[in-house]
């Protein structure tokens, strides 16, 4: 009894060492997003799948965008985040400040050449989406169709919803007013420009209603507040398909902008983030997370794939890029602070 005891004991001292040892061995990579329905996609399209084909444990963690949580790790040295989902104006700021990792394309196997919205050395497309405008064809019908009829209150009266931001709505001002949309920007970093832009939105400013979060453009048009509002996509898609709202989306002149993977400066576990953002960034996972949000996917080898329910209904549809251009990030950057200086000022006045 005594030896079986002993030797029971020992076997299970080295189960649990084993087990311990399992346990410590296992790999995890914390992925960082900007949470709601994108991040819930990500988890559904990549983490789960990913985690369940190759034992990774995956964390995630939230936040809102903000550079400074990127730079604050990084200079400290206490990097805790291994891949970041980063928008456009992050990507270029902390690429050019160095506290991301530049994308070794050739550790991904990945062609770049195939990749939308490539707006950075430091990130990797994943999602593009599309700032449009829509209406609720319910009580709107003829309903508007190109840019010019959101500026136009005699044909289409009624007021506007617009982003509480001068990012996108100066652009189309100026479209509206006539400007070419290859010319926009560069008219738009001219003082006449600027001046242009703002005499254009003073032409509807008296019907202005402003929203700040995503998810309050589709309710300003649930609640009959506004006749039609600037949106981005995928909040107007998901009321049209979860809520079975009578909204429609107008493509004309929409602004193509995304997200992209990126690895912090000094990520615990390089290795692990590259394999995870080619994972992701192959052509049928991206395909699949069309199924959970109503984005397009940056890998333009994905278009082939998607679902049929979601191929006339994403921003990059080939039905809906006939007048679409894509927000020039660089010059946001340089203009930006002074621009929402002045848009903040033009509102209060």
């Amino acid at each position: 009894m005594t030896r079986f005891f002993k030797f029971g004991t020992g076997a299970a001292l080295a189960a649990l060492a084993l087990s311990a040892g399992a346990a410590l061995a296992e790999e995890t990579l914390t992925i960082t997003g900007g949470g709601g329905a994108l991040q819930e996609s990500e988890r559904k399209a990549f983490f789960e799948p990913y985690s369940k084909e190759t034992g990774v444990k995956i964390t995630e963690d939230e936040y809102s965008y903000e550079i400074a949580k990127i730079r604050v790790m990084v200079e400290s040295g206490a990097v805790t985040w291994d891949v970041v989902d980063v928008d456009g104006p992050t990507a270029v700021l902390a690429c050019s400040e160095g506290i991301l990792e530049t994308i070794d394309w050739n550790k991904l196997g990945l062609d770049r050449s195939k990749f939308v919205n490539d707006i950075s050395d430091c990130t990797v497309p994943n999602i593009v989406y599309g700032t449009a405008f829509a209406y609720d064809h319910s009580k709107l019908s003829p309903g508007p169709t190109t840019l010019a009829d959101f500026f136009d209150l005699q044909k289409f009266p009624g007021k506007r919803g617009l982003w509480k931001s001068p990012v996108g709505a100066l652009e189309w001002a100026l479209i509206a007013d006539g400007v070419s949309r290859d010319e926009v920007y560069k008219v738009l970093a001219t003082p006449e420009g600027q001046d242009r832009a703002f005499k254009k939105l003073d032409t509807i400013k008296s019907e202005l209603v402003y929203w700040e979060a995503g998810a309050q453009a589709p309710q300003l048009l649930a609640d009959g507040q506004v006749a039609m509002t600037m949106a981005w996509n995928g909040r107007i898609q998901a009321a049209i398909d979860n809520d079975k709202k009578p909204f429609t989306i107008v493509w004309d002149n929409q602004i193509l902008d995304g997200d992209g993977w990126a690895i912090p400066k000094g990520a615990k576990n390089l290795e692990g983030a590259y394999k995870f953002i080619s994972y992701a960034s192959q052509p049928q996972a991206m395909a699949n997370q069309t199924n959970y949000i109503a984005y397009g996917p940056a890998n333009k080898d994905a278009a082939p794939l998607l679902p049929e329910n979601r191929k006339d209904v994403l921003p990059t549809s080939a039905a809906n890029l006939g007048t679409a251009f894509t927000m020039d990030q660089k010059f946001w950057s340089d203009y930006g602070d002074q621009l929402r200086e002045r848009f903040a000022t033009w509102i209060a006045q």
